[in-house]
């Protein structure tokens, strides 16, 4: 936000400059945000292609030593020899709920990471391709939101598909081949950290200027006792604007029956001092003889 000043305003120049360089701070926080957004979606594309979700060790025999490990598109296994032969799963419809969910999840992830990153580039500051500086700031927030559920929808699906492999491991009637964590869960895990944390405070300084209203909320003052009464408004003298003075409800309350002693006061005085005195007549005594 520029604040514009008069020229000849003092503090004018600092104000903007100010300004100028809070618009700097945001915009390299904007960069590096982005950057950690993009490397996190990229970790998180890279385990997709990565076949060592689950890995599994069997070591019984020498010669029949060999490493079982799958991810979400096949199985694999691998002899001492170094050989490894993958396999698909055979039948979509023939898969369990857990994998597709997994399968739509991930997807979703890698898909909400692109167009963040294609948000991103359009309303960041340094790229000035958008409109004025209220709709590049409500850009950005659109994608620190669309990279907030990339992040999400990929810890998702990494820490499901690690539970899943713990609960197997340690269950003592689970008789199946038990797998550890492979490396691409670690990986994973890594990237959507990134992809949270740089959504997070990208969220909140594009927000912050995408709302100021919301994000700057006065805080109330407390109700008084102040009602029409109480207000006066005098004409200072030389000034054309008049002026309000606020008046106390219980100095003007003092005010106001000392008043009204003096007018009753003044009243009575005046009464007195206008009325004649009345003096009793006699009658004369020759009447009354």
């Amino acid at each position: 936000m520029v604040t514009l000043t008069l020229p000849g305003s003092a503090g004018g120049g600092q104000q903007i400059s100010g300004s100028m360089r809070q618009r700097t701070v945001v915009m390299y926080v904007e960069i590096g945000c982005f950057v950690s957004c993009l490397c996190g979606w990229i970790l998180i594309c890279s385990t997709l292609a990565t076949e060592y979700w689950i890995v599994s060790e069997s070591a019984s025999v020498v010669l029949s030593a060999g490493d079982y490990y799958s991810n979400l598109w096949m199985d694999c296994v691998s002899d001492a020899t170094g050989v490894s032969d993958c396999k698909y799963y055979p039948s979509m419809m023939d898969l369990s709920v857990f994998l597709h969910v997994c399968r739509a999840l991930a997807v979703v992830s890698v898909i909400f990471g692109f167009w963040g990153a294609v948000l991103a580039l359009i309303g960041m500051k340094c790229t000035k391709i958008g409109g004025s500086e209220l709709t590049n700031a409500r850009v950005t927030f659109a994608a620190a939101l669309t990279y907030m559920a990339s992040g999400f929808c990929g810890m998702i699906v990494y820490s499901w598909w690690g539970e899943k492999a713990r609960s197997e491991f340690v269950d003592p009637y689970y008789l199946e081949t038990k797998f550890e964590l492979g490396a691409a869960l670690f990986i994973g895990w890594g990237g959507s950290c990134l992809v949270i944390c740089g959504s997070a405070v990208m969220c909140y300084f594009s927000g912050k200027e995408s709302f100021p209203k919301r994000m700057n909320i006065q805080p109330r003052k407390p109700p008084t006792n102040m009602t029409a009464r109480t207000r006066r408004t005098y004409m200072l003298p030389g000034s054309s604007r008049p002026t309000t003075f606020i008046i106390p409800p219980s100095h003007q309350s003092y005010s106001e029956s000392r008043g009204s002693r003096e007018s009753r006061g003044r009243t009575g005085t005046q009464t007195s001092q206008s009325s004649p005195t009345v003096r009793p007549t006699w009658p004369p005594i020759d009447s009354a003889v």
